[in-house]
Order: structure tokens, then C-alpha cells, then sequence
């Protein structure tokens, strides 16, 4: 859910929600969830729609908080409705949150997984981050509120204008499909 008249699309007569409803009542699926990356408005519209979803997937790190929250807008909404939240982008889409030396992966991992979270989804481009993704899993402990915020709090400054999360701000990580099913050009054909 990436296009703001994605919930439209989902929810018309015929459309994808009563795809998912009927393949559950037959047995064909157990859960049904949604992901987007872009607005928590977006993620907002799709839980109004009071569509029993199981789970829903969202980009929840330390930099959130401060730009187009999911933490603060999407996160409260799930948990009182029984849905299952599973974080993503918990170190900027492709690590740029590491990478600039805003935050260690280590900081990033544990402090999306200190969320009330089912699950916290790490991408890993090699056996070196998968093996520092376990030493984190392996001796986690949440952090603190007081933690937490003080993270929040000295990464405030880079993450004000969303530079740090281009899932949120750019096209980088939009998909070619919901391109094509919005009639929007191909990434490859834009200019740079």
C-alpha cells in the first residue's frame, strides 16, 4: 500500500479484500495482512475499512518517530485492534541509517525489536549481516523507554526531513507492479 487510492482499489466490489476473505473461509489462506512503506495515512485508510486483518507490516525504526510516523500513527491503531504488527526497515530500506553513521545496527535492530512487535524483519545482503542480525537476536534485551527515547532523540536531527528513510520519500523501493497497475512509467525509463 503504497498509492493513496490503494485502499479504493482494495476495497471495491470485486476487488482484492474480497479475494483474501473468500480464499480464508475456504482454507486456502490462515492470515491475511497488508505492508506499505510510503504514509501512515495510507495504512490508516486500509484499518477504517474495519476489514479483519491478522497482520500488518510497516516500516518501524528509530528515525520513524520523527517523520510520517507508523510508530505513532499506525502501531497504537494496530495493537487496539488485535492485529499483528511486523516491523521492516528497521536500518533505512538498504542500511543508509548505518551506512552515514547516524546509528550502529546494533542500536537500530534492538530498538525495533524492543516495539510491541510479533516479528522484526531484517533484510540480509550477506552471511557478515545475517551473522551480526543472530548476535543481536541472540542476546537481545529491550530497551528502556528511557533508552529508546534518548535514541529517538540523538538521531532526531537526521531523520526530520526523511533522508534516511527513502522507502517513505522517493521511489527507490516502489514496485514496478503497483507502478504498472497505476499507470505510472517504468522506474527505468525516469530520469535520475
Amino acid at each position: 500500500m503504497i498509492y493513496y487510492n490503494d485502499p479504493d482499489l482494495i476495497f471495491r466490489p470485486g476487488g482484492a479484500a474480497e479475494a483474501l476473505q473468500e480464499a480464508k473461509q475456504q482454507g486456502k489462506v490462515r492470515f491475511i495482512g497488508f505492508t506499505g512503506h510510503k504514509d501512515p495515512a495510507i495504512h490508516l485508510r486500509m484499518l477504517q475499512q474495519n476489514f479483519p486483518f491478522d497482520t500488518v507490516q510497516m516500516p518501524l525504526n528509530a528515525f520513524d518517530t520523527t517523520f510520517r510516523s507508523f510508530e505513532t500513527q499506525v502501531m497504537p491503531e494496530a495493537v487496539k485492534r488485535g492485529i499483528a504488527v511486523l516491523g521492516m526497515e528497521s536500518l533505512g530500506g538498504s542500511g543508509e541509517m548505518v551506512t552515514s553513521g547516524a546509528i550502529t545496527a546494533h542500536e537500530g535492530l534492538r530498538y525495533a525489536m524492543s516495539l510491541p512487535v510479533a516479528t522484526t524483519i531484517s533484510g540480509m545482503d550477506s552471511i557478515a549481516v545475517l551473522e551480526q542480525n543472530l548476535r543481536v537476536a541472540k542476546g537481545f534485551q529491550p530497551m528502556s523507554a528511557a533508552d529508546m527515547q534518548a535514541l529517538r532523540d540523538r538521531v532526531r536531527i537526521y531523520a526530520a526531513d526523511g533522508r534516511f528513510e527513502l522507502f517513505k520519500t522517493t521511489k527507490k523501493y516502489d514496485g514496478e507492479v503497483g507502478r504498472e497497475q497505476h499507470h505510472f512509467p517504468a522506474a527505468e525509463k525516469l530520469p535520475a
